[in-house]
């Protein structure tokens, strides 16, 4: 006969040893959510139009010869000062000289025929007629003279103000047409920022609007008072912006040549706020922002919407400089509920 043996699970019971039993850990209640916030109407959330531009002159003359020659001398670098009647750079004026020469020679010889015609008219040997023609012919010849003198000259390039080479434009040894640019020279005085201002934005902006400008150099982030002073009526052709020169008032010998610096436009008395799409939540057919009271309590607040731009929303109305409302994770709170700040909110 088989025997059939069944093998019953042994079911493992707990074994208490005492004292070291565990309790259940204890529940704690939830604090306040920690969320992110800001202050509308500071730092970026105002509308502001902002653009990065290069410190430039008020004033930037290109110098160049009055007369046509070789270059064979140029006294000055990129970035030397220079003064009134400082000679720049100096043309061969071997041909120079020899024209006023000529002219000296031409000017002499009917000089000389002027007297001679003016005795032979005391003698009555000649016309009247006569002695006009040789005394114009004389003048003529004396003012040619001049001109060559003049012209000979001008082989010497001079500065007609203080200010600093910006630019050289020609080199020794090259051939250059009269007017052509030799030098750009940067005079002392005002100083602007040169900026570009994309044509969706030119309509906002009029000759005489106020601004600050931030250099970039400037660690200690000092500001100027800056001020629109003019902006071109027609967009270039292959950037579609539209060039622009903001002067700046209060200028002081920190902002030099060259710098690159950050022009601010903030229209005045203009309240519209923008805000960043993770604060918007949707209330019916209108979008709301929760708004952070004084002591952490939160409220619903329907907002009108003007249009959305890369900063954010820009608002029609609904709130004012100075609120304090919830930047992120706005889908996730309650009307009345409490809330505590990062730290950082608002910075």
């Amino acid at each position: 006969m088989r025997t059939v043996i069944f093998l019953l699970p042994l079911a493992l019971l707990p074994v208490a040893c005492g004292g070291d039993q565990v309790p259940p850990a204890a529940v704690l209640p939830a604090g306040p959510k920690l969320v992110k916030a800001l202050k509308v109407g500071a730092g970026a959330t105002v509308n502001r139009q902002r653009y990065s531009g290069e410190v430039r002159a008020r004033h930037e003359t290109t110098l160049g010869f009055r007369v046509g020659g070789k270059l064979v001398e140029r006294l000055v670098d990129a970035g030397a000062r220079v003064v009134p009647g400082q000679a720049l750079a100096r043309l061969d004026p071997a041909d120079a000289r020899l024209t006023a020469a000529q002219a000296e020679a031409n000017r002499a010889l009917a000089a000389a025929e002027l007297r001679r015609t003016q005795e032979l008219r005391e003698r009555n040997f000649v016309s009247q007629a006569a002695l006009d023609a040789k005394d114009t012919a004389s003048r003529a010849a004396e003012a040619q003279a001049k001109l060559a003198q003049n012209q000979a000259a001008y082989t010497t390039l001079t500065a007609d103000a203080a200010g600093v080479v910006a630019a050289v434009l020609a080199e020794p040894g090259q051939v250059v047409a009269a007017g052509q640019g030799v030098l750009r020279v940067a005079r002392d005085g005002e100083r602007e920022v040169a900026i570009a201002i994309p044509e969706s934005r030119v309509a906002a902006l009029k000759v005489g609007a106020g601004g600050t400008v931030t250099l970039w150099a400037d660690g200690a982030g000092r500001t100027y008072r800056g001020r629109l002073r003019e902006l071109a009526p027609a967009a270039d052709p292959a950037t579609r912006t539209f060039a622009a020169r903001v002067a700046i008032l209060d200028a002081d010998a920190g902002v030099a040549l060259g710098m690159t610096a950050t022009v601010d436009f903030a229209a005045a008395g203009d309240e519209r706020i923008v805000v960043p799409l993770a604060a918007l939540i949707q209330q019916g057919e209108r979008a709301a922002v929760w708004i952070v009271g004084a002591d952490g309590t939160l409220s619903r607040r329907a907002v009108a919407i003007e249009r959305y731009t890369d900063a954010g929303a820009l608002l029609k109305d609904g709130l004012a400089a100075g609120e304090t409302i919830v930047a992120a994770g706005a889908f996730t709170l309650a009307d009345g509920e409490q809330v505590r700040i990062a730290a950082d909110a608002g910075r």
